[in-house]
């Protein structure tokens, strides 16, 4: 798994338990490996992608807030791509 989607794997396991939509996203991932974050995008439903649209967000921020650049950048690839 690159490392971008393992930040988002990541991001996700603490949301299982929130909203089912996290769940479905975070099975999604574990269970298939993309080769690419575009590729795992494309798989996703609109309800999923704007769900991991909010909470990419809010991981970002917080990132940047802790100074964790590289985590930031990781997370901003698959973001944007949801911007697409």
């Amino acid at each position: 798994m690159n490392q971008s989607l393992a930040y988002v794997r990541e991001i996700l396991a603490g949301h299982t338990d929130i909203e089912p939509v996290g769940q479905k996203i975070f099975d999604k991932i574990s269970n298939k490996d993309y080769p690419t974050e575009r590729l795992f995008v494309k798989n996703l439903t609109a309800d999923e992608m704007y769900y991991l649209n909010r909470i990419l967000e809010q991981a970002i921020e917080y990132s940047n807030q802790e100074q964790d650049y590289e985590r930031s950048k990781h997370l901003n690839e698959v973001y944007e791509l949801l911007m697409i």
